[in-house]
């Protein structure tokens, strides 16, 4: 599929459907997360392929939030191979693509080849926090990863 930015995904087994906000890197060079206002939204990596383009698009959101509690990818573990992830697009196109596998790594050992490397093809990385909560560092301590393929013929 040609370039064109995500306008709102929607993960029907876990009951997402939010907006996606573009996002770019954070002042550690680390790719940003929606402010924790909008931790129902989901954020796109903007400096990166839009979903459905070949090579890796990346999308990350909120687990949970003090102010809001559950937040867009709360239910993103519970994520199994062969489930449907659907991306509209501002070019009026839906990409959908297929739930791979979905892994827990610890964010000090987090494989960033691995999850952000290009492949050749269209694929989606949906990306959010898990694990214990550390309360000193404030933050969790692992990050969920979901590995997605664009389902072939499935772009409307």
């Amino acid at each position: 599929m040609p370039p064109s930015p995500p306008t709102r995904i929607k993960i029907p087994r876990i009951g997402v459907d939010a907006p996606t906000t573009p996002l770019g890197l954070d002042r550690n060079q680390q790719i940003a997360v929606p402010p924790l206002q909008q931790a129902n939204a989901a954020g796109w990596y903007k400096l990166g392929p839009s979903p459905g383009e070949a090579g890796t698009a990346v999308v990350v959101g909120h687990v949970d939030s003090r102010a809001t509690g559950r937040a867009v990818f709360f239910r993103l573990g519970a994520l199994k191979p062969g489930d449907t992830i659907e991306v509209l697009r501002k070019d009026g196109k839906k990409a959908r693509f297929t739930v791979d596998g979905v892994v827990r790594y610890p964010k000090k050992k987090f494989p960033s080849a691995l999850v952000y490397g290009h492949t050749g093809k269209a694929q989606l990385r949906l990306i959010t926090c898990g694990g214990d909560y550390d309360k000193a560092a404030k933050s969790y301590k692992d990050n969920i990863v979901v590995f997605a393929s664009l389902a072939t013929g499935r772009t409307a």
